[in-house]
């Protein structure tokens, strides 16, 4: 220990110490050079604290080569100064290829900043969701369709980005579609990927519309290759469609005081028109049911309950008479009440007291 402690004090007092010091001091460029490094050693973290860091140390080292070059007048300083001036200089042109890969377009960066970012979706993910449309925007003008009930076949998923869409079967306004909701989600999850079908519902732009598309067969080999995002669209698909559900259902509590269960069938024949040839058939249906909520009379009541022809009277007794049987009435079928008009399955319900029932009898939407 003690000859590696002499060895180290003769390499540091052995040397020559200064005679004599410089009266004269460095010029300004040697003191504006230092500035810049304390500063840029100062920097942060993140890609605009590295910006930061190697504009601020590379503008200092290019300080340090005028200095070395004018003033100090050591080859030495010049080529060091040169060489990490060079490397900040290279660190700055790569951090500025990273920022052009990583920015988005407009409206996709405003797609994520509401949609996905409070997801907290990584930024890679997004990307690849991106990419698989192809970062193409698409527009519908005023009073175009989208999708023909019938016609159009399902082989796309869009999302909305701004407008509004007009949803609308045989010719019955169902809801609307705003903003980042998606348009034809329950098309999407209606069919099997492998599976082909056409819209059932007919889908108009009210307003001037821009959306995004994906195709049906290319989504489905992402979801496929990638489980978070497929874990991603089936709980942003399952949202929206229970949205659409929710409209629906305040759409029939506006025009009917009414509120369905939404996990029933379909509430299509509730808010739809009326079939032209139920009209007879529900009024005498619904006159049939009403008949044994007045007053009964003896036909309408059962071979028990009839009244007996008067004959003698019985013996007195001390009792009085029992009351006669009170008569439950039975519940008509859920097909009577789908034949029925809105109006006339709500009176009856409400006449009764009982909870409404949404129809089982309806097509597929």
């Amino acid at each position: 220990m003690s000859s590696n402690g002499s060895a180290v004090g003769q390499l540091l007092w052995s040397r020559p110490l200064c005679v004599g010091w410089r009266r004269d001091q460095e010029g300004a460029v040697y003191h504006l050079a230092t500035c810049l490094l304390l500063l840029g050693f100062m920097g942060g973290s993140g890609v605009y604290g590295c910006f930061y860091l190697f504009g601020f140390l590379g503008t200092g080292y290019l300080c340090c080569v005028l200095w070395g070059w004018f003033d100090a007048c050591g080859l030495d300083i010049v080529l060091w100064s040169v060489l990490l001036a060079t490397a900040c200089v290279l660190q700055l042109a790569h951090l500025v290829y990273r920022l052009r890969e990583d920015t988005l377009p407009e409206e996709f960066e405003l797609l994520y900043k509401t949609l996905c970012l409070p997801l907290q979706v990584p930024l890679p993910a997004y990307k690849e969701i991106v990419r698989c449309c192809e970062e193409q925007v698409l527009t519908l003008a005023t009073e175009q369709t989208y999708a023909v009930e019938g016609e159009t076949p399902i082989d796309h998923l869009s999302l909305l980005l701004s407008g509004r869409v007009r949803v609308s079967q045989d010719g019955q306004f169902l809801h609307y579609i705003f903003p980042y909701q998606f348009m034809d989600s329950p098309e999407w999850e209606s069919l099997h990927p492998s599976a082909e079908g056409v819209f059932q519902v007919t889908l108009t732009a009210e307003t001037e519309c821009s959306y995004i598309s994906w195709p049906r067969k290319s989504l489905h080999l992402l979801l496929a290759k990638e489980r978070y995002i497929s874990r991603l669209f089936s709980a942003l698909l399952g949202y929206d469609i229970s949205e659409k559900l929710y409209a629906l259902n305040d759409k029939l509590f506006a025009k009917f005081r009414l509120r369905f269960d939404i996990r029933l069938p379909s509430l299509y024949h509730v808010l739809g028109p009326a079939a032209p040839d139920a009209g007879p058939e529900s009024q005498k249906d619904d006159k049939d049911v009403r008949e044994p909520a007045a007053s009964p009379s003896p036909q309408a009541l059962p071979t028990s309950v009839q009244q007996t022809p008067p004959s003698s009277p019985p013996p007195a007794s001390t009792n009085p008479p029992a009351p006669p049987p009170w008569v439950r009435m039975s519940r008509p079928d859920s097909s009577v009440l789908a034949s029925r008009t809105p109006l006339q399955s709500y009176s009856q319900v409400m006449s009764r007291g009982r909870a409404p029932l949404a129809p089982t009898l309806t097509p597929e939407l």
